[in-house]
């Protein structure tokens, strides 16, 4: 009985000792997320990583999520792509990983890996408009018109009174020689933005 009430005695004490070491490791943790945001707020960026690299723990999603992006703003591109990769690893489902990706990848200038990744977040998110709309800029930016098209047109179909859907889908409908539908929707853009300046050379460019 009496090794019984001591068992008992010591599960509990290492239960409350568990309990008191999470709740400092908690606050370590708090402490170190609070300095590094305002540090970032200084763009002091190097110092930022410094308060959570003190308390890194290589499983954690949020911290490699977080040396991801202020590795990206301190323009060590790589070094970003490596955290992110950890991040991805941890939650392979998360998209705002995915999006991180993209922002070192744009900066490297590696267009296919940042196209295949906008396919993968549209591959499980057919409507998600960001990806819809970023990966229309990209291939607006090739001349791929006809595939800009196809984003920008589901852009549209999800915000039809949306600003930047509207005057891409507009351009993209003129280089593709579809004036009676550019000439709609610059006009449409310009009930959004009375006056619009794209809209207003785009329309002065058609001859109908």
């Amino acid at each position: 009985m009496e090794i019984l009430k001591r068992s008992i005695s010591i599960l509990v004490l290492g239960l409350f000792t568990g309990i008191a070491i999470a709740q400092t490791n908690q606050a370590e943790l708090e402490t170190a997320f609070s300095k590094s945001y305002s540090l970032e707020k200084s763009s002091d960026f190097n110092g930022s990583m410094d308060a959570l690299k003190k308390v890194y723990d290589d499983s954690s999603y949020e911290m490699n999520l977080r040396l991801g992006w202020l590795n990206y703003n301190a323009g060590l591109f790589e070094e970003s792509l490596a955290f992110y990769r950890k991040a991805q690893k941890l939650k392979p489902y998360s998209e705002e990983v995915r999006f991180g990706l993209i922002l070192p990848y744009t900066a490297l200038g590696k267009w296919a890996e940042v196209v295949k990744i906008y396919e993968d977040i549209l591959e499980v998110s057919p409507n998600n408009s960001v990806a819809l709309y970023r990966l229309g800029l990209v291939y607006y930016g090739r001349k791929d018109y006809t595939r800009a098209n196809t984003c920008f047109s589901k852009v549209v179909d999800l915000y039809p009174f949306g600003y930047d859907g509207l005057i891409m889908l507009a351009w993209t409908s003129y280089f593709l020689g579809n004036n009676k539908q550019a000439k709609v929707l610059f006009n449409k853009v310009k009930l959004y933005n009375p006056g619009d300046a794209s809209a207003n050379e785009g329309l002065s460019l058609i001859k109908l």
